[in-house]
């Protein structure tokens, strides 16, 4: 995937969809992509390591950070926040393509910022009872975060309009190879336009 200005691709979901399944397909396959690592206030769970998953800070570091305007998107989800610094993606974006683990929330503040090339994907189970046997099936969640997050589906789904692409991902594999053909035609799209201007 040579060629053309650097993207940056949005991947939102409801939990217990696939997305930091795909998106972590997406990184180990094209090495020109990096994942936008956010910074949170939640705990880390026991496979996740700091810096590498998320940058795990204090409500405090958080809240200072958002006051002082350091980041292109946050957003408080299940009572934590998560946000995405400024000067990481500016940083990354020079020598890399970027992917985005986040909801609509953050999706719909960083579109505001006309000059980053942004490809939104939203994934969704063919049904909400699906999602649920998901949630309770990778067990990462009490039974009251599961009730939660499933709920949260109903709000989810309102904010699709926002998003240039819906995938409903049934089968992993065939969802990842229509997200690569999205972002295949897109930077062949970027090049070309790149080269029409100069």
């Amino acid at each position: 995937m040579q060629g053309g200005e650097n993207i940056m691709v949005i991947l939102s979901s409801p939990s217990g969809v696939g997305k930091t399944t795909i998106t972590k397909k997406i990184q180990q396959k094209y090495l020109s992509f990096k994942i936008s690592v956010s910074h949170t206030t939640r705990s880390p769970r026991s496979n996740e390591v700091d810096g590498v998953d998320y940058h795990f800070v204090t409500n405090e570091k958080f809240e200072k950070l958002i006051k002082d305007k350091k980041f292109y998107e946050y957003a408080k989800i299940f009572e934590n926040y998560y946000g995405t610094l400024k000067k990481y993606v500016d940083d990354s974006i020079k020598k890399n393509d970027l992917l985005f683990d986040i909801d609509w929330q953050g999706t719909k503040q960083l579109s505001k910022f006309k000059n980053l090339k942004i490809i939104k994907i939203y994934l969704i189970t063919s049904n909400k009872n699906e999602l649920k046997n998901r949630l309770i099936k990778r067990n990462q969640n009490s039974n009251e975060e599961v009730e939660k997050r499933f709920n949260a589906f109903d709000e989810d789904i309102k904010h699709w309009n926002d998003y240039d692409y819906i995938i409903i991902n049934n089968n992993l594999d065939v969802c990842f190879k229509q997200i690569e053909n999205i972002i295949k035609l897109y930077k062949q799209k970027i090049s070309i336009s790149s080269q029409i201007i100069q």
